[in-house]
């Protein structure tokens, strides 16, 4: 799978658009920043991913879920208030347990108690 900045710089390029050009359509980020974010050197705030989710009509799920970015404060603050929680992080590194594994068991329960509530 490509990363968040494979699938920007393929959108930008699908639109051929420069970095300067984006830049300037997006406003408030210079084209050095966006050339860092497509080599994965820095990453975009929220805000930036906001607008450009919407610049590109792209689901901004669908940008976010290629971030690789651990969403580390809010799992700290997970474990701070389920211990169990940072007990489950942990079993899952250590059985490395992989994200599709993972993801499929979360689909699988989000379809469990949808279907348990009809």
């Amino acid at each position: 799978m490509d990363g968040l900045g494979d699938r920007l710089r393929t959108l930008r390029n699908d639109r051929d658009m420069s970095l300067r050009e984006l830049a300037k359509e997006l406003g408030d980020v210079s084209a050095a920043h966006l050339s860092d974010i497509e080599f994965g050197r820095r990453h975009p705030s929220d805000a930036l991913l906001i607008k450009l989710a919407t610049f590109f009509d792209v689901e901004l799920a669908d940008l976010r879920q290629l971030d690789p970015r651990p969403p580390i404060e809010e799992i700290k603050q997970a474990a701070r208030n389920d211990p169990r929680m940072g007990f489950a992080f942990r079993q899952v590194v250590h059985h490395k347990i992989g994200s599709e594994e993972l993801l499929d068991f979360i689909e699988q329960r989000q379809r469990q108690s949808r279907a348990d509530k009809q």
